[in-house]
C-alpha cells in the first residue's frame, strides 16, 4: 500500500468474527489482479490508455432532479468531485486510474473516505494485493484488501466504491481476463519473432571448415575469433575475409517473416475485446467513429460509475428527493464546425440553447450577460396557439 494512504489503517478496525462471504455461484468471493501482465502489451496498453484518458475527460457532478428541473447539489460534494478528490490527485487523475484497473483487472475499487457527519471527504483508489468479502454476525458486508506492503484494512461495503467489466460467473466479482491471454502470448511471439528476423538478417551464418588438424582450444578460439570479427551486428558490410587455412560455407537462411495480415488480426482481436477502434487508438476518427466509441465504450462507463456513487454517497431517502451523481459530457465539442453550426442555427431559434452555451458548443469564452435564452417570433407557447392565430378572441 503506498505511503500515502497508511494513515487510513489505523482508523479502521477489522470486524470481530469476520467471516468470508459465501456466493451462489462463481468461485468464492475473493479478488487477486490479473496475473497475465496484459500492461506489458503495446497493443493493450495503447487501447487502454485510449479509454482512460477519453474517460477521464468526463464531469462528476451532484445534482438534484425534480420534476420540474435539475439543479446543481453541493458546492462542497462538487469540488470534490469535480476538482481534487484526494490531495495528491486530480480529478482526471481519478477517473484514469480506475478506468485503467477496470479493464486491467474488471475490477476497480475506491475508498471513499467520509466525515463524522457522514459527508464524503476524500475518494482514494484502491491497488490490492488482493481483497475478499467478509461479513460480522450482524450480516454487513465489508471488504478486506491487503496491500503490497503487507498491510491490510477491512472497509464497510457501504463506503467502497467498487464496479466490475465482465460480471458474469462471480455473484460479487469480474471474471479475470484469461479469454485474452492466448491472444497476447501471439502479441508477445510476434513481436519476438520480428526482432530475431531482423538480427538474423543483419549477421553471417555458415560453416568454418578449417584444412589442418586443430586442438579443440585453438579450433574454439579460431570460432570465438571468427565471430567477433565477423558474426555480429555491428559487420554493417556483411562480408568475411579468410585465408587458405579455412573454407567458410555460407547457410542460406530465411527467417520467417510475418506479413501485414497476420499482426492486424491480432491486433484488432485485443481490440474488439477491448470494444475500440484503431482509430481511437491512434486519434485519426471520423465525427460518427467518436460518436460510436462514446456510446458503447465511454457512456456504460459514466452510468455504471454514476450509478456506483449514487448509492454509496446518499441513503435511499436521500436519493428518493432526486439527488443523484452524473457523470456527463459536451459531446457537441467532439462534433465538426458543419454539425455544430447546423445544430445551433436549427435549435437556438427554438430558445434550447443560452447565447453561452452556444459559444461554450463553439469553443468560444463566454459574455457578459450570455445567459439569455433567443427565441424567434416564429414559434409559439402551445398553450396560446389558438388565441395567437385568433388575435386574441379565441374561446
Amino acid at each position: 500500500m503506498p505511503n500515502l494512504f497508511r494513515w487510513l489503517l489505523p482508523r479502521k478496525k477489522t470486524p470481530s468474527n469476520a467471516q468470508r462471504v459465501d456466493v451462489l455461484s462463481g468461485s468464492p468471493a475473493v479478488f487477486t489482479p490479473f496475473s497475465g501482465d496484459a500492461y506489458e502489451s503495446d497493443i493493450y496498453r495503447a487501447a487502454v490508455d485510449a479509454i482512460a484518458r477519453n474517460a477521464a475527460k468526463l464531469k462528476p457532478s451532484h445534482v438534484v432532479t425534480s420534476a420540474a428541473q435539475r439543479k446543481p447539489g453541493d458546492a462542497t460534494l462538487n469540488r470534490i468531485l469535480q476538482v481534487r478528490p484526494n490531495p495528491y490527485m486530480s480529478t482526471y487523475d481519478l477517473l484514469y486510474k480506475l478506468v485503467t484497473h477496470y479493464y486491467l483487472y474488471n475490477n476497480a475499487f475506491a475508498y471513499l473516505e467520509k466525515d463524522a457527519s457522514g459527508n464524503l471527504a476524500a475518494i482514494w483508489p484502491l491497488r490490492p494485493l488482493s481483497m475478499e468479502y467478509v461479513t460480522d454476525p450482524t450480516g454487513t458486508l465489508y471488504a478486506r484488501f491487503t496491500f503490497y506492503g503487507g498491510q491490510s484494512v477491512t472497509l464497510p461495503f457501504a463506503d467502497v466504491f467498487a464496479v466490475r467489466r465482465h460480471f458474469n460467473d462471480n455473484d460479487l466479482l469480474g471474471d479475470p481476463n484469461t479469454a485474452i491471454l492466448p491472444t497476447l502470448d501471439l502479441a508477445h511471439t510476434q513481436s519476438e519473432g520480428l526482432t530475431n528476423a531482423i538480427r538474423a538478417n543483419a549477421t553471417i551464418r555458415g560453416i568454418l571448415k578449417y584444412n589442418q588438424v586443430l586442438s579443440p582450444d585453438k579450433l574454439k578460439a579460431e570460432k570465438e575469433a571468427f565471430i567477433n570479427d565477423y558474426l555480429t551486428i555491428t559487420n554493417s558490410g556483411g562480408i568475411a575475409a579468410i585465408d587458405s587455412k579455412a573454407d567458410y560455407i555460407p547457410l542460406e537462411m530465411k527467417p520467417y517473416s510475418i506479413d501485414d495480415g497476420q499482426l492486424t488480426a491480432v491486433k484488432q482481436k485485443i481490440y474488439d475485446y477491448l470494444g475500440i477502434s484503431e482509430k481511437v487508438v491512434n486519434s485519426t476518427y471520423t465525427e460518427d467513429e467518436w460518436a460510436a466509441f462514446y456510446e458503447s465504450v465511454i457512456e456504460p462507463l459514466a452510468v455504471q460509475f454514476a450509478l456506483e456513487l449514487t448509492d454509496k454517497l446518499f441513503t435511499p431517502r436521500e436519493q428518493a428527493f432526486g439527488n443523484s451523481i452524473i457523470l456527463e459530457s459536451n459531446r457537441l465539442q467532439f462534433a465538426s464546425n458543419a454539425t455544430k453550426t447546423n445544430i445551433l442555427k436549427e435549435l437556438m431559434p427554438l430558445g434550447l440553447f443560452t447565447i453561452n452555451q452556444a459559444l461554450e458548443i463553439l469553443n468560444l469564452p463566454t459574455v457578459e450577460d450570455g445567459d439569455r435564452r433567443l427565441q424567434t417570433l416564429n414559434v409559439v407557447d402551445a398553450s396560446k396557439a389558438n388565441q395567437y392565430q385568433l388575435g386574441g378572441n379565441a374561446g
